[in-house]
Parts: C-alpha cells; structure tokens; sequence
C-alpha cells in the first residue's frame, strides 16, 4: 500500500509540474471586471480620425485608363479630338463625321470589343453653338469594360446613324429625336417613338415650357381624346444666359402682353326674391 501511494503522490506532483510549464502564449486568464489600467495620453486630442482620400481610391485605375485613352488617340487620331477620365470612366470626344468610324473601331478591335450599345442619349447647353451634346455609352463583356463617346450637334446639323453598326441604336436614336431633336441621318425609321405622332416641339429642350402648348383630353360628347391649345395665366418666362427661372431678369418692368391678362369675371347680380 505506501508503494501505491508514493506512486500516485508522485504522478500528482509531475501533472501539477507540467501544467505549470505550459507556454504563457496558450494560458488563459479570467477577469471579474474592466481593467484599471490608466489610459494613455492622446497625441492629437478631439481630433478626427484622417480617413482615405476620395481622390486616391481611383488612383490604381485612373493610370491605366489614361494608358488605354492614350492607345486609342494613338490608333485614331484623324478621328479622336481628345479624351477624359473622371475615377474608372473613360469618355471619347469625336466630331459627328467620325462617329461611324470611331464605334465600328470600337466594336470590332480586339484591345476593344465593345458589341453592346447600352445607351444613347443627349444634353442641352443652349449657350453652346453646337447646344446638343449626343451621348453613347458602350459595354465590353469580353473584356468587362465601358466607354463612353461624346458627340455634338445643333438644330440643323445632323448626326450620322449608326444603326448599320449597332442595330440596338434605331430606338435610341428615335429617343433622342424625340426628346431633342437631334437629326440623325442615315436612319431607317426616325419618327417619333415617345409622344404621340401629332405632338409639336422636343421636351426635353430647355427652351420648352414646363406646361407644354396644348392639353389632352377625352371628350364625354365627342366620344375620343381631343386636342386644346393650353391657355396659359402668364407669359413665358425670359431665360437670359440660362439664368434662375425665379430671379428676376432686367429691371424689373412689367412685360406681360395684353393678351396674357384675363380680366377679371363681372360681378353676379343677386336678385333678391321676394317673399
């Protein structure tokens, strides 16, 4: 029996020994409540946390964009006036003769591959000689890219059709025609695809009133939608140099015609009736 116990006594004590010898980096320690420990002294004391510049997330991109601008103005620089970047977007600016060219390289290089139009479209700056700015934003799966390419125009010059290179643009471009007026010549089909085949002027110029000229309704009588000339409470506002529609422009005198100002209705007669 004392062999069997100075056995087990001398197992206990080499356990207790091995425990006590684990390394410091695998112990665990156990707190009943927040640390005392005194805080350290602030540099900067309330002062904000300096985050990353907006500016600098789309430095690693912009370099090779302007990289690849620079490749195409290189490849086509009969057709190509100058090119952008703003972050990851690359923009193209042509002349309207170069339009058709300028997709088609697009399209079919294989530094390119742009095969989907996946928009037209246009801005106004009625300050602008050519105040129409036509818009086309393109897609590369293959090499799951964008691009955008500008082009300008005015009311009477048109723009060539590139509905023979991408046959996606026949409705954009009936779009742009609709809303802008924008002239696409070459076009298979270029009507009105928005308003209806009667409707006058472009809505989305700035120079077209809010309220439009005429007014739709259906008729109870005639049994189908008419047409009515909108009579509008005031004259059209005077948009000088694309200024404030709620400034005030010139010196402030009245310039309302006279057939603008609805008179007043005459006073109703009440007849009294008589008891």
């Amino acid at each position: 029996m004392a062999s069997r116990s100075s056995f087990i006594a001398v197992r206990s004590a080499a356990r207790s020994a091995a425990i006590r010898t684990v390394s410091p980096a695998l112990a665990r320690t156990f707190r009943s409540g927040p640390s005392l420990k005194a805080a350290e002294p602030s540099v900067a004391p309330f002062s904000e946390p300096v985050g990353v510049n907006p500016a600098d997330k789309s430095k690693d991109i912009n370099s090779p964009m302007h990289q690849y601008g620079q490749y195409l103005l290189t490849c086509l620089p009969k057709y190509i006036q100058q090119f952008s970047v703003y972050k990851d977007e690359l923009t193209l600016y042509v002349p309207p003769s170069a339009i058709v060219e300028t997709l088609t390289f697009l399209r079919d290089h294989s530094q390119c591959q742009y095969k989907q139009v996946m928009d037209i479209t246009a801005v106004d700056f009625p300050t602008k000689a050519k105040r129409f700015e036509v818009v086309y934003h393109l897609l590369s799966v293959a090499h799951q890219s964008r691009i955008r390419v500008k082009t300008y125009a005015d009311e009477v010059s048109p723009v060539p059709s590139v509905v023979g290179v991408f046959s996606g643009a026949n409705w954009y471009e009936r779009e742009v025609w609709d809303m802008y007026g924008v002239f696409f010549s070459g076009h298979p089909d270029l009507r009105r695809i928005l308003t209806d085949y009667g409707f006058e002027g472009h809505p989305l110029r700035k120079d077209y009133p809010l309220t439009g000229y005429s007014e739709v309704r259906y008729d109870e009588v005639k049994k189908r939608v008419v047409y009515e000339p909108l009579q509008l409470t005031q004259a059209f506002r005077n948009f000088q140099d694309a200024a404030s529609p709620w400034e005030q422009v010139g010196s402030g005198a009245p310039t309302q015609p006279e057939n603008f100002k609805i008179p007043p209705p005459p006073a109703e007669e009440k007849n009294e009736q008589k008891k």
